[in-house]
């Protein structure tokens, strides 16, 4: 396949309501737009959509977002997608390549309002007591995290009292070099 380029596809932007989740975005982003449609925008439901290795991540993002918003019904399908990818030739001579593969594929429902209980994937809403209810400042806020800031560093270098050997250097203190010492 060396003597081919993969085409690219037009991605047609996701509906309103859409949240397309990727394997490298990070979920909090996913959450606080989520909270922001279903609480700022009043909106009665989202879809997330994921497929291939974003399958675990949309469903961390549906089980965070149940965890900081009351009430929230979900409908959780399951699939397959098949996917055509075509190649162009760099060569000329050589005739384009259509490859066909099958990926996983999740649709998870959100919604404030109830669902039908009686669809495969449904879950009823969490318990209040396991709801922590987080305003859209807070989620969209920065957590703390480790380094990254532009305070002093945590590291060990060469500098004060307290720090290394002192005036003695490398090696088993008093003792001098070699095995006969």
């Amino acid at each position: 396949m060396d003597k081919y380029k993969l085409v690219k596809k037009e991605r047609q932007p996701a509906p309103e309501g859409e949240i397309r989740v990727t394997a490298v975005g990070r979920v909090a982003a996913y959450v606080s737009y989520i909270a922001k449609l279903l609480v700022d925008e009043g909106k009665d439901k989202v879809e997330i959509k994921a497929q291939g290795n974003a399958l675990a991540k949309a469903v961390t993002l549906a089980e965070v977002a149940k965890r900081r918003i009351k009430g929230l019904h979900q409908i959780t399908k399951v699939g397959s997608s098949e996917i055509e990818d075509e190649y162009e030739p760099l060569e000329e001579g050589l005739d384009k390549v259509v490859t066909k593969r099958f990926t996983s594929v999740v649709e998870i429902t959100l919604s404030k309002t109830a669902l039908d209980t009686s669809a495969l994937g449904y879950q009823a809403p969490l318990p209040e007591d396991q709801v922590k209810e987080v305003d859209l400042e807070e989620l969209s806020r920065p957590r703390g995290r480790k380094g990254g800031g532009k305070g002093p560093s945590k590291g060990k270098g060469k500098g004060e009292k307290g720090k290394g050997k002192g005036d003695k250097g490398k090696g088993k203190g008093d003792k001098g070099k070699g095995k006969g010492d």
